[in-house]
């Protein structure tokens, strides 16, 4: 039987405007190194990894290929060309894949903090069955539906809600058969391209840690994390 792999694609190839001028987001620096050095350095720590597929700016693929070569780990890393769009990165991703990889992951570059221990539990909820796995967590907060004049509609019931992360892990026909039937648009959340073709999408506890950098706010949040992480042992 023909040996299976499991890939993570990390699409990297945007500027995160939210995050002010600058650098584009996965190349601002947190603790000293790129937010991409570290998100790469946390998914191929996890166990269950065995290639790492980042999609760079065009312009920048032999600087993003030196700027991770330094990172210590035992899974294979391949730096390719993004597109446009997140959702156009991925696809060109997906095209670099080999073909004894048979479960994809698909990582957020600005989730640079995600425990190893989440990755290993979506890769093993696709191993024993499942077509599409997604982290979670419960909302904590009440969320309030609202009409085009800001005006409060309904309270959604939180219970029910859930906060989604990364990586999300697929089969790999499924994640290839839903970006092929796909509008071509800007899917920020490839489960949603999945569930539309109407396979189930499973999920499994997500953690605290794995928070999206978006605001200024969120990397100190992260500078945070790290400097406790050091404190207590971990890696920094």
């Amino acid at each position: 039987m023909r040996p299976s792999r499991t890939a993570v694609i990390v699409p990297a190839a945007g500027r995160g405007e939210r995050l002010g001028p600058g650098a584009p987001k996965a190349l601002r620096l947190l603790s000293g190194q790129p937010i991409l050095v570290h998100a790469v350095r946390a998914v191929a720590s996890a166990r269950g990894v065995d290639l790492v597929v980042v999609a760079a700016p065009d312009d920048a693929i032999d600087s993003t290929r030196r700027l991770l070569s330094d990172i210590e780990h035992d899974a294979q890393l391949i730096v390719v060309a993004g597109g446009e769009t997140r959702q156009d990165s991925v696809a060109r991703a997906l095209l670099a894949l080999p073909p004894d990889v048979d479960v994809v992951l698909v990582h957020d570059a600005a989730r640079p903090l995600v425990p190893p221990e989440v990755v290993d539990r979506v890769i093993s909820a696709v191993r024993t069955g499942s077509d599409a796995v997604i982290p979670v967590l419960a909302v904590v907060d009440t969320i309030k539906e609202v009409d085009d004049a800001e005006v409060v509609r309904r309270t959604l019931d939180r219970g029910r809600l859930r906060a989604v992360q990364t990586p999300q892990g697929f089969r790999r026909e499924a994640l290839q058969a839903a970006h092929a039937a796909s509008d071509g648009g800007d899917a920020t959340d490839d489960a949603g391209l999945v569930e539309a073709q109407g396979i189930a999408v499973s999920t499994v506890a997500g953690a605290e840690e794995a928070f999206k950098i978006t605001r200024p706010l969120d990397l100190v949040l992260a500078e945070a994390v790290l400097a406790r992480r050091r404190a207590s042992g971990g890696v920094g």
